[in-house]
């Protein structure tokens, strides 16, 4: 039989915010799948866990994936960690989950902490419903585009970024998204985290003159629906009344029900179309 991957979750600082469960698994499994092991010897050693180690990850994600997909195919527990947090997130462990998958291996997950809920739960901002896009890509035009797509966002929106790029974010995120609130959170779990909630405006204007320090969450608030609706109300006041009747009676509407749409785009009264139209 097929052994399982195990994906255990790690502290994302504090060393105290790991499970039983994974420290006993750790104990228990053929082999760790660590994606920095020298990083990964520090909790193992703290823990006192003699399991043998093996590296994974960004650089050999196929080739070592296949490699340990064999050993798990010859029946042997592997349990794969990443340097914080919960493999499979932002990580390339997602790669070897798609493959175990593919070949029918067990795969589980022990949950654990997670930078990204860490933050947003401290946030004070939406929690419900909310869009995690971790880094930004470096590609500019890729970068171009998602920051696009968030720029009507109705999700609160999680970002990861590293101190030497924190500053050229906030201004893309000012100049795509607008001035909103936003929750920067700082060294998640450790000795010195701090969560601040201000603007984006007054984020960048600070971090213009103190250096960045530490790994950084952000937390946005998305657009509000009454937002999107001004917008949208906005956009069609430059087009004509009959032009903008004629988008729903090409579409088969009779003038009626036509009238009582444009209306609603407009923000206005259904009278005050008719009345206009005449």
């Amino acid at each position: 039989m097929a052994g399982t991957l195990y994906l255990c979750a790690t502290p994302i600082g504090n060393l105290e915010d790991i499970t039983y469960r994974v420290l006993r698994t750790l104990r228990e499994v053929d082999l760790i799948a660590a994606e920095d092991t020298r990083n990964s010897m520090k909790l193992l050693n703290h823990f006192q866990i003699r399991t043998p180690m093996t590296s994974y990850h960004e650089h050999n994600k196929i080739d070592k994936a296949y490699q340990l997909a064999e050993q798990l195919q010859e029946g042997k527990n592997i349990a794969l960690i990443t340097d914080a947090g919960t493999p499979g997130i932002s990580d390339p462990g997602e790669e070897l989950v798609r493959i175990c998958t593919e070949k029918g291996i067990p795969v589980t997950s022990l949950p654990g902490a997670a930078a990204c809920v860490t933050a947003l739960t401290m946030s004070g901002l939406p929690t419900r419903r909310f869009a995690f896009e971790a880094f930004l890509p470096r590609d500019k035009k890729e970068r171009t585009a998602i920051l696009e797509q968030l720029r009507d966002e109705t999700r609160t929106i999680v970002l990861y970024e590293a101190p030497h790029r924190l500053v050229r974010t906030l201004e893309e995120l000012l100049e795509r998204l607008g001035d909103r609130r936003i929750a920067v959170c700082r060294e998640l779990t450790k000795r010195h985290e701090d969560r601040t909630l201000t603007t984006i405006y007054d984020c960048l204007n600070y971090y213009k003159e103190q250096e960045p320090r530490g790994e950084y969450v952000l937390v946005i608030e998305g657009k509000t629906f009454e937002a999107l609706k001004e917008e949208t109300q906005r956009s069609w006041e430059d087009v004509p009344l009959e032009e903008h009747m004629a988008v729903y009676e090409e579409q088969g509407m009779d003038r009626k029900e036509a009238m009582k749409l444009v209306a609603r785009d407009r923000g206005i009264r259904k009278r005050d179309v008719y009345q206009s139209l005449l």
